[in-house]
């Protein structure tokens, strides 16, 4: 793993828009603006592709079209709070806070606004490998993504069942999906176990060799374009007359014409302070557990629907990743939820995993109760919104980035053609 990359030294000059974050939302949304000819700068208190962007699970999920949580969730509720490494764990002290947005949860999975939340996450992952395959190849990076699918597989004769439902579900909605048997599935993947009953196939999926290496590649294009990045916390911001100021921790304060909010899990209190609006934005804690001996176990992405964790192949080892945590934003990591993935493992292969050299890693994930992300313009044009993609935050960059560039610049003529509606996405929904 190569170091961060270095942010650049000086402050532009000028700048039509300023990007808060620089995650792969913003990285993405920062090369579509100066593409369409802004001068831009990003600010973020990390290097470019740290945080979330930098341990995601590396897949693209274009398969998972149905919001973070169906009924389930409430017979499931004891067990987030009394099991610390269940795949699904809710602290007992983020409760509290935790409580009005799992209640605006709980009334999105009514029928009519599950099915909207469905209809808007599906409308961003029909067209997000297409646009990712557009980035990529302008960005000369189309070696980073892998299209070979993904698979989900189940080991017992009671899940065969689920198994069926899901793909069944999924058919209904749009999701090309087949079944395979287990067989079949070790044929394109020798390494698993016999236990492996079966599966399904996603052909419309894909993984990238190594999130953060995509991050490098889009920030030098970036850069190229014109792009400055600047490693500075924005602390505060307020509208003024002629733009946006941002309040630094460490450099004053910044004048901006328009700003950009892009900062994941830390964009509620600015967007607060920009628009009034209180976003219910709270985070799911990722963890992953990277096993640099095992690179070439899998040659695709394979997630375990008994186990509920993912497996994805890359350049530097195997990420398992998958288990989700609501905690908050200041609780420290608990890495013990991370080694259990290196546990979840036994029995799928044929011969156990070596955890020799293996690195855990936890980053925050931006969730909003509705599944859906804010993509947006408000104040007149001053303030742009792009957040909250939750676990689809990779899966939908590329195709955030090109809505975000349309709705900067509606008087140019979008550079990709399939644009989702806007209205699902709008702040106005809060």
């Amino acid at each position: 793993m190569g170091p961060p990359n270095q942010v650049d030294g000086n402050a532009a000059p000028q700048v039509d828009i300023t990007v808060v974050g620089a995650g792969i939302i913003g990285i993405c949304c920062a090369l579509a603006l100066a593409r369409q000819g802004l001068k831009v700068q990003v600010l973020d208190k990390q290097a470019p592709g740290m945080g979330a962007s930098f341990g995601n699970a590396g897949h693209m999920a274009t398969e998972q079209v149905f919001p973070i949580a169906d009924a389930s969730i409430l017979t499931r509720l004891p067990g987030m709070l009394m099991d610390p490494m269940g795949p699904l764990r809710l602290d007992w002290r983020h409760l509290p806070r935790a409580l009005p947005w799992f209640t605006r949860l709980l009334l999105n999975l009514r029928q009519a606004p599950y099915a909207h939340s469905v209809r808007g996450i599906r409308a961003l992952n029909e067209v997000s490998l297409c646009a990712w395959h557009k980035l990529l190849d302008t960005a000369g990076g189309r070696h980073l993504l892998k299209s070979d699918g993904s698979f989900l597989v189940h080991e017992t004769p009671d899940t065969a069942t689920e198994l069926q439902a899901i793909k069944a579900r999924m058919a209904d909605h749009g999701v090309t999906v087949e079944a395979w048997k287990g067989d079949a599935i070790r044929e394109r993947a020798p390494e698993l176990s016999a236990r492996v009953q079966g599966g399904l196939f996603f052909p419309d999926t894909g993984h990238v060799v190594n999130p953060y290496s995509v991050s490098e590649l889009l920030v030098a294009a970036a850069r190229q374009h014109g792009v400055c990045f600047h490693q500075r916390e924005v602390t505060r911001a307020r509208l003024s007359e002629h733009g946006v100021t941002l309040t630094t921790a460490d450099s004053g304060t910044i004048q901006t014409p328009r700003v950009l909010l892009a900062c994941g899990a830390h964009s509620a209190p600015l967007t607060a302070e920009l628009t009034g609006v209180r976003v219910p934005l709270d985070t799911e804690r990722g963890y992953h557990l990277m096993l640099p001996r095992e690179a070439h176990r899998l040659p695709l992405a394979v997630t375990s629907l008994e186990r509920r964790f993912i497996m994805t192949p890359m350049r530097e080892g195997l990420r398992l990743a998958g288990t989700v945590e609501f905690a908050g934003l200041q609780r420290p990591a608990n890495m013990q939820r991370a080694w259990q993935l290196h546990r979840l493992t036994q029995g799928l292969f044929r011969d156990p995993l070596s955890a020799e050299g293996a690195t855990p890693w936890m980053g925050f994930r931006p969730s909003l109760p509705d599944s859906l992300p804010i993509i947006d313009s408000v104040q007149h044009g001053k303030v742009l919104l792009a957040f909250g993609h939750h676990h689809l935050g990779l899966t939908q960059a590329a195709i955030t980035a090109e809505m975000i560039a349309t709705l900067a610049t509606p008087e140019r003529t979008p550079s990709f053609q399939s644009l989702p509606e806007p209205a699902p996405y709008r702040l106005n929904r809060f």
